[in-house]
Order: C-alpha cells, then sequence, then structure tokens
C-alpha cells in the first residue's frame, strides 16, 4: 500500500510539473485528491491492515496529500502570474498614440432660441410660468374671453379630449392661470413657454405641435408705451441693435386694443428683399392690451389695474434668425441639420 501511495504522489507531482492550464490544473487537484480519488481509494483499505501498519500508513498517506497539494499551490501561483502577464501584454496601452477625440452635443437651435429668449425677460424681472398641456374649455377659452360660441374660437382648430377638455391651442391658459393664483392684487410679471396644439397640415411653415412663449404684465399704469418699450428691447435683442419696430392694429379676443408688431428687415435693411417680401418689414408676434373683461374674470379690479399681453412663435423667429426654411427641420432629428448649429 505504501508503494501505491509513493506511485501516486509521483505520477500526480509529473502531471502537475507538466501541465500549463489552470482548468487542467483544477482536474488534476479533483482528480487525486477528490472523493472519489485514487488516494482515497488505497485510505479505504486501511482496515485490512494490522493495528501496527495504520499509523505508518496513515502518517504517510497524510504526507502523500500534503506533498501533492503543495505542488498544486505552488504550480497555480505559477500559472496564475503567467496569465496576469499575458493580460498585460494583450491589453497593453501605447501612450504615444493620439487621443481619440470627443464628441460634444450642443444645443438644438429651436432649444437655443427658447434660452435665450428667457434670458432676455429674465434680466428685465420677468419670471417663468407653466401650466397643463391638457387644459379645460374654460382657461383655454372662455377666461380668455372666447365665451362658447364665439366665432374666434374657430382661428384655433383644437383637439378636443372630452367636450370640455382639450390639448392648449396657446399658453394663453398659463396666464388666467397664473393672474387667478394673485387673487386681483398685482404685480404680475410673467412669460409662459411651452407647447402648443392645433389642428394643422404639417408643410413648410406649420406644424400641428409647435412652441410659444407668451408674456404678461399686470399692474396699475401699465402702458401702451410700457409694451412697446419691452418689445423694442426684445428685438433688438434678438436681431440687432439696429432694427426698427412698429406696431399695426390688429384684433385678439383677449387684449384691446390689440396689434401685430413688425421690425425692419435684417437682412435688406428695409429697402426690400425676399425674405420681408419686398415690403422692408417682418411681422414677428402679436400683442396688445390686456382685455377688461380678462382682468374681471382673473379677479382683477379693470378700474384700478390695467396690463399687456404678448405671444410669438419661437420657431418662426428660430427660421428668421437662422434662415431656416422649413420648420419639419426642427422635429426630423436630422443629424446633418443640427450639426450646423454647433458651437466652437
Amino acid at each position: 500500500m505504501k508503494d501505491r501511495l509513493q506511485a501516486l504522489k509521483e505520477e500526480a507531482c509529473l502531471k502537475i510539473e507538466q501541465t500549463e492550464d489552470l482548468k487542467e490544473l483544477q482536474n488534476i487537484r479533483v482528480a487525486y485528491l477528490g472523493k472519489k480519488g485514487p488516494i482515497t481509494e488505497v485510505l479505504k483499505g486501511m482496515g485490512r491492515l494490522s493495528s501496527e501498519e495504520r499509523p505508518i500508513i496513515g502518517a504517510f498517506a497524510n504526507e502523500v496529500r500534503d506533498a501533492i497539494t503543495a505542488a498544486l499551490e505552488q504550480k497555480q501561483e505559477e500559472l496564475g502570474k503567467l496569465e496576469i502577464e499575458k493580460k498585460l501584454k494583450a491589453e497593453s496601452i501605447d501612450v504615444t498614440l493620439p487621443g481619440r477625440p470627443v464628441n460634444k452635443g450642443n444645443s438644438h437651435p429651436l432649444t437655443a432660441v427658447i434660452d435665450e429668449i428667457e434670458d432676455l425677460f429674465l434680466s428685465m424681472g420677468f419670471t417663468v410660468a407653466e401650466g397643463p398641456e391638457v387644459e379645460t374649455d374654460y382657461y383655454n377659452f372662455e377666461a380668455l374671453n372666447l365665451p362658447k360660441g364665439h366665432p374666434a374660437r374657430d382661428m384655433q382648430d383644437s383637439f378636443f379630449i372630452t367636450e370640455d377638455l382639450l390639448l392648449r391651442t396657446q399658453t394663453s391658459p398659463v396666464q388666467a392661470r397664473t393672474m387667478e393664483k394673485h387673487e386681483g392684487k398685482g404685480p404680475v410679471k410673467i412669460i409662459s413657454p411651452g407647447k402648443v396644439y392645433r389642428r394643422d397640415n404639417d408643410d413648410a411653415t406649420h406644424s400641428h405641435q409647435f412652441m410659444q412663449i407668451e408674456g404678461l404684465v399686470v399692474d396699475k399704469n401699465i402702458r401702451l408705451s410700457d409694451l412697446k418699450g419691452v418689445l423694442t428691447a426684445f428685438a433688438k435683442k434678438m436681431f440687432g441693435e439696429e432694427r426698427k419696430i412698429r406696431l399695426r392694429p390688429s384684433f385678439f379676443p383677449f387684449t384691446e386694443p390689440s396689434v401685430e408688431m413688425d421690425i425692419s428687415c435684417f437682412k435688406c435693411g428695409g429697402k426690400g428683399c425676399s425674405i420681408c417680401k419686398q415690403t422692408g418689414w417682418i411681422e414677428i408676434l402679436g400683442a396688445g392690451m390686456v382685455h377688461p373683461n380678462v382682468l374681471e374674470m382673473a379677479g382683477f379690479d379693470s378700474k384700478k389695474y390695467t396690463g399687456f399681453a404678448f405671444g410669438m412663435g419661437p420657431e418662426r423667429i428660430a427660421m428668421l434668425k437662422y434662415g431656416i426654411d422649413d420648420i419639419r427641420h426642427f422635429y426630423t432629428n436630422d443629424i446633418r441639420f443640427l450639426k450646423q448649429f454647433k458651437k466652437a
């Protein structure tokens, strides 16, 4: 039995020395030291030995097991080091290679224009107000002097969800809600940017979903001249200090008087070109003094308080500012289009 154990030791050590693979080394461990290995089988036969031989064979068997275990551990350490060296060689980094450029993102042109407009009005003391895109008929129409059956409702083809709920057609409901929160006490000075929805056929200049930014100021002694001053500052900031503005009479149910604002053409300087349709002027937005009915419905005393409101489309401003000829470019996410507006 002692000779058998010695032979197993030599055989195992030889295999351990010759293996070059960690997985194979594990297989050798299981084969010789496992519960079903030959050493275990030899030890099972110790019951047939005399009482004098058992301790001698038992001690020798432990020596064989320890020798095989030591050989396994030593080989495992050697193979582990070799494995690490192979990985280091395979994963080495050539620090002399040029670096890979990091592609930086940039603001969407529409987002950039909205941010620029917000920054301007924030610097003038306005705050940004928001409201729900799914709106009630009352706030979208009635609170803005557009009762049920009013013909001006036809100007805004609407997406109704129920008889009383619809996708807002303008951000003006935010103005009505904000005035209500003030409970008849001024001042109110807000802009309300956001998405609006109208049943329109998508083409180069129209979209069923678009952005709108509206502004509202309500306080004592607010005049049309205040509105003109704010809009002049806006035009000069967005289109150049040399811009002039003009106000033309118009009609909006929620303002009286109502005006359309034009700016002098930034391309031809007023001489006439394709952008201004040979007129020298470009229509930018609508505005006016808040209608007394709108003030009263929001809880303000129209004899003490007056106000002005304006509304603009950021898409139109971006199209004019950057020379974009199709509103659909803003929504199709063509990376070639977006890269044109990347800042250095």
